[in-house]
């Protein structure tokens, strides 16, 4: 089961309640730039953890309430869809209410939220400094994706060139390796690294754990070939990084 930090209170808190009940996960964006695609990514997650623990999700793009239409969400939206997060529902168009039991907010560090449990995300700051564009769209989405992973959602993430180029070697190198491991027979995630990697995201949303892990799983003598394959696969339901892109090319 998720637990969740709650920034209001500081407590650790169940994000579902109840498992099988409708939780709700908004994502409150107030300007359409990298920090905002940053809390959309968190909210991403969240629902792709909750799907995992068996838990109904709704997730919704939430604006702040009064004002006119941002004209720069469907830009936020693209951004979204191009790093492979699930389409966010418009809070405009649809009714609240549908009998969930929770209600998981997530904005910008300081931001304003309803009242509920919320997820601070801490901002993104573009070559070391400030910055309101998104990244550049020439570039890996995926390399994007991990270097905002990277980082704990309560430190400020960069997207310099040295930190995407990283994320973009990085992300070949695993895909490669991926595409070399499914060759052989596969084998079952060893149940330490299924363990580990569940209490990772079950444990407030611990994602830089679940690299830590990858890494791990990636340089550690003795395992399968077929299990590197399985555990890798199985992380990136969480992840969303297209790690299994390179299996069968070439083929």
């Amino acid at each position: 089961m998720l637990r969740i930090t709650d920034a209001r209170s500081g407590e650790t808190v169940d994000a579902a309640p109840v498992r099988r009940g409708l939780t709700r996960v908004e994502a409150h964006v107030t300007d359409p730039g990298p920090g905002a695609l940053r809390v959309l990514l968190v909210a991403d997650l969240l629902v792709r953890t909750l799907e995992l623990g068996g838990t109904p999700v709704w997730g919704l793009l939430t604006e702040a309430p009064g004002q006119p239409a941002d004209p720069g969400l469907p830009a936020l939206r693209a951004a979204g869809a191009a790093l492979g997060m699930r389409p966010f529902e418009d809070s405009r168009d649809v009714g609240l209410g549908l009998g969930e039991v929770q209600v998981v907010h997530v904005a910008a560090e300081g931001a304003e939220a309803p009242d509920g449990v919320r997820v601070a995300v801490a901002p993104v700051h573009l070559d070391g400094a400030g910055g309101t564009a998104f990244p550049d769209p020439a570039r890996d989405p995926a390399a994007v994706r991990l270097a905002l992973l990277s980082p704990p959602r309560d430190a400020p993430a960069r997207l310099d060139t040295a930190v995407l180029d990283a994320a973009h070697d990085t992300l070949v190198r695993w895909r490669r390796a991926v595409a070399g491991w499914a060759a052989h027979p596969s084998r079952p995630v060893p149940d330490a690294m299924r363990a580990r990697l569940r209490s990772a995201w079950e444990d407030d949303l611990d994602v830089p754990e679940v690299l830590r892990v990858l890494a791990l799983v990636e340089g550690t003598g003795g395992l399968a070939d077929g299990a590197r394959f399985e555990t890798y696969a199985y992380a990136d339901r969480l992840l969303g990084l297209d790690l299994t892109l390179g299996v069968g090319a070439g083929a």
